[in-house]
């Protein structure tokens, strides 16, 4: 199952969803049919039999929470450090440009930290404190806007041709077909 900003359940998330196993385990001993039991804690019949299924072979414990499902690589602490490293910049690091890639923080990564993500892993571990992928605008040193203004201004509209307006076979009609 995947979750919002790919992260896992909030605490506070996990204990509701716990609450709600753990109370189904109770109407399961008293004998409530699988169908009720969904309808009352508004969660799919087919979860409620995967918790029934689980307390007949391991007691009525067994849909208790057993925690995250896996706890992040980094810790805050380490990726405290990993922040500072990305802020002086991939130069400092060997890259030949300012230019921080998903694969080159991977690679960051498992060269101070002896851990490895994937990039996937590294986009999400990312996000969730709170990093965006950002495209740097680049302009030559070179240009001269007033020049780019006047292209646009003149030779564009030649170049892009008059606009088609929209007529009976056209693509573009709004009417519906009266077919």
């Amino acid at each position: 199952m995947r979750y919002a900003q790919g992260g896992g359940l909030t605490d506070e998330r996990r204990a509701f969803r716990e609450k709600l196993r753990l109370e189904a385990a109770e109407r399961f001993q008293q004998g409530d049919e699988s169908a009720v039991i969904a309808h009352d804690l508004r969660v799919s019949v087919r979860s409620v039999q995967r918790w029934r299924s689980a307390c007949s072979q391991e007691g009525p414990r067994a849909p208790a929470s057993k925690g995250a499902a896996s706890l992040p690589l980094l810790s805050d602490e380490l990726f405290a450090v990993l922040e500072r490293e990305l802020f002086k910049g991939p130069v400092v690091h060997g890259w030949p440009d300012q230019t921080w890639t998903l694969s080159r923080i991977k690679t960051l990564i498992g060269r101070r930290f002896h851990k490895s993500y994937t990039v996937q892993g590294v986009a999400a571990l990312l996000g969730r404190h709170g990093w965006s992928c950002q495209v740097p605008a680049r302009r030559a040193i070179e240009r001269d806007e007033a020049a780019v203004a006047g292209w646009m201004k003149e030779t564009w509209p030649q170049v892009e041709g008059p606009w088609r307006r929209s007529a009976p076979g056209s693509s573009s009609r709004t009417k519906p077909d009266s077919r």
